[in-house]
């Protein structure tokens, strides 16, 4: 188990995540995340096709961890975000993954859908003296106090801002709004602007991403209004067209059909026009499910 006597403890009434379900995580309970004690892992291994400043050319270490608290219905994960499909590693294990993909030679280490394990995760780095970047790549739904744990652990966070409330009927939060806003105002305290070294690459800040969801427009408009106010203009925000109906939404009326580039075109007029001109468009074509990696158990 080697677990943190800290992480044991909270674990048996769970309230890492906003969602803060009580399940007692010590003890063989699984959340509402779908997660348990010990950390389980789909994948880990070199991704090439997060933003160029986080992929690099050496690729960015991904790993890739089953559950979410989000649950949106439109994951293009779904075959682990419900918290099956991958092995379950305690702390030792888990610090063996990491310390191996980081001698590969990868940019950084990129932590993908971390939130429900962030007090193993702290267990872990603490541990490890790692001399790459690490990345939180987060859906945006995290408790600030939660965060505040992390402080000095984490050197960029790679973190979405998904819906107002307009999209709450999309994901199993209705508070998510009021919680990604106050969440991406800790990062930014945190870690500061993200910003490019003279390599392209960035190893300290936040990077805020957006997904564009079709007959959705209007809702990426309110959202970029909040960040408008939320973080400097000079913030790099990565503006997403890459969303294909998935998961549950290849059922649901309105989400059952790729974005149209009149639509992404719409978006990125409104955020220029609103002053944010860092950052990373995406060409409409990777609205593919070809760049969703095999969860096959690589690397772990």
């Amino acid at each position: 188990m080697n677990w943190s006597a800290d992480t044991i403890s909270a674990m048996t009434r769970c309230e890492v995540c906003p969602r803060k379900c009580g399940a007692d995580r010590a003890n063989g309970m699984i959340g509402a995340c779908g997660g348990g004690l010990d950390v389980s892992v789909a994948r880990a291994a070199p991704m090439f096709w997060e933003e160029p400043c986080i992929s690099g050319e050496r690729g960015s270490g991904a790993v890739f961890f089953c559950g979410c608290p989000v649950k949106c219905v439109f994951c293009q994960n779904s075959e682990i975000s419900g918290g099956k499909g991958g092995k379950d590693l305690d702390a030792d294990g888990l610090c063996e993954v990491i310390e191996k993909l980081a001698d590969s030679g990868v940019h950084n280490i990129n932590l993908v859908t971390p939130t429900h394990y962030s007090l193993q995760l702290r267990d872990v780095l603490s541990r490890l003296s790692l001399k790459i970047p690490v990345v939180w790549n987060c859906g945006g739904y995290e408790r600030v106090e939660t965060l505040k744990k992390l402080s000095g652990l984490v050197d960029v966070y790679l973190a979405d801002f998904k819906f107002d409330s307009s999209g709450a009927s999309l994901c199993a939060c209705g508070d998510y709004e009021d919680i990604a806003e106050k969440a991406i105002g800790e990062m930014l305290s945190q870690v500061g602007v993200g910003s490019e070294g003279a390599d392209g690459m960035m190893s300290r800040g936040l990077l805020v991403r957006h997904l564009v969801l079709p007959g959705r427009t209007a809702m990426s408009k309110r959202i970029l209004d909040r960040l408008s106010s939320l973080v400097p203009p000079e913030t790099p925000i990565s503006l997403m067209s890459q969303y294909f109906p998935a998961g549950r939404a290849r059922d649901i009326r309105g989400l059952d059909r790729r974005l149209t580039e009149r639509e992404y075109a719409r978006v990125t007029d409104y955020m220029l026009a609103l002053g944010f001109t860092k950052g990373y468009f995406q060409d409409i074509a990777s609205a593919d499910s070809s760049f969703v990696p095999d969860f096959d158990g690589t690397g772990v």
